[in-house]
């Protein structure tokens, strides 16, 4: 393999996890949305055919007032955040803090070799340090982003369900949720 494909298979990679990660966090608002199913008793009496009617009737008004469809798969109301690739890397760390400290070893005692390979230790380190914050950052947002769509999420289904129990309240139910 050269090394643009491997570079290409890491960016897929890492965009099948991203995907997997927003499915994942919209599933969890779907489950906690779930839990709160919305529980409807006829209390005067109205029998399981007029109930599933009024049932129906108040889905499509709760959904024509709130725009939120509760059968519909979850959407993201955003795109995800973009990802920044490192700007440092070990291996750049290395090849700079080389050069560097080569540079300032031959200037301080004449001797290239061991500055150059001080500076090749720290600017590894430095450079791996750099990269491991930038992909820190990284999974930041994206768990912020994450948890914004479940929140959003949430806050509509809670609106539907409003509407939801107000119109089946005005047709004689008792509704919990």
């Amino acid at each position: 393999m050269n090394r643009e494909s491997v570079i290409l298979d890491g960016v897929r990679s890492m965009k099948i996890e991203r995907g997997l990660a927003f499915v994942a966090g919209i599933l969890l608002a779907v489950g906690v949305a779930l839990a709160e199913e919305v529980i409807v008793y006829p209390a005067k009496g109205q029998s399981q055919e007029q109930t599933e009617k009024d049932k129906f009737d108040c889905y499509q008004w709760a959904k024509g007032q709130t725009g939120f469809d509760p059968m519909a798969p979850p959407t993201a109301s955003t795109p995800p955040p973009q990802t920044k690739e490192p700007t440092a890397s070990a291996g750049k760390g290395l090849l700079g803090g080389a050069a560097l400290g080569a540079l300032i070893g031959g200037i301080a005692d004449g001797n290239w070799g061991h500055g150059a390979a001080y500076g090749a230790a720290a600017g590894g380190l430095f450079g791996g340090y750099k990269k491991s914050q930038q992909e820190k950052a990284n999974t930041q947002e994206e768990q912020q982003w994450q948890q914004q769509q479940a929140q959003q999420y949430q806050q509509q289904r809670n609106t539907y369900n409003r509407a939801y129990a107000v119109c089946l309240e005005g047709r004689g139910y008792t509704v919990s949720y």
